[in-house]
């Protein structure tokens, strides 16, 4: 069980960090889209991309772990509503659900080890 939560951990740290790098073009679409600002898509950027390297760092240090997945959902939950009120499509909100799913599974785990 370790190594799967471990494998998870690495595929939403990557994924996120991939999307905010190297696909933030369409960042900047979507947050155009929910009316949120340049500011705080700047924080939520930021806030992703070193949540995202934690859960990464968390491979080796498991203690850094819980805190980051458990912000991480948050964020997916935020993106549920936002994909929701912008009246997206089912498919757009499919990736930040899985993310979602994936950081439930890595904080249930990780708070009853």
């Amino acid at each position: 069980m370790e190594n799967i939560i471990k494998v998870v951990q690495l595929v939403v740290g990557i994924s996120v960090l991939f999307v905010w790098i190297f696909r933030f073009d369409n960042i900047i679409k979507e947050f155009k889209q929910f009316g949120l600002s340049d500011l705080m898509r700047s924080f939520v950027g930021a806030s992703k991309i070193a949540l995202a390297t934690l859960l990464i760092a968390g491979v080796w240090y498991p203690s850094f772990v819980q805190i980051p997945s458990i912000l991480m959902g948050i964020f997916m939950i935020s993106a549920q509503y936002f994909h929701f009120q912008a009246h997206n499509p089912f498919i757009r909100r499919v990736p930040s659900l899985v993310f979602l799913i994936l950081c439930a599974f890595i904080a249930y785990t990780t708070i009853n080890q």
